[in-house]
């Protein structure tokens, strides 16, 4: 008898298959593309940063630093960084700094 053998399933694939390969990609080979937007977010201006091709780990480290120049609050949301307030510019100026190809997108 097998320990890992799947009885019953309804719905859904096993825990192991939903890991799916993440691929951490260098900073220079990520394209990132910075927007300001206030979309259903009560009227308050929120800087997405996305476009990362890393791990989950790297990516937490990033938004606490890019939280920690800005001086302002943020988080992670499906591989993409929120930082609050149009932080654009500083922000292309930092990714640009760590390497990232980077660009604002969208327009006021």
């Amino acid at each position: 008898m097998t320990k890992n053998r799947v009885v019953y399933r309804e719905f859904g694939t096993p825990e192991e298959d939903t890991d799916e390969h993440l691929v951490d990609l260098p900073p220079h080979q990520q394209n990132i593309r910075i927007q300001s937007s206030r979309r259903g977010r009560g009227g308050k201006t929120v800087t997405e940063i996305t476009g990362f091709q890393t791990t989950p780990e790297n990516l937490a480290q990033l938004t606490k630093q890019l939280k920690n120049q800005c001086g302002a609050g943020g988080t992670v949301k499906d591989q993409a960084i929120e930082i609050q307030g149009d932080c654009a510019q500083k922000i292309l100026q930092i990714l640009l700094g760590l390497g990232y190809k980077a660009k604002v997108s969208g327009g006021k």
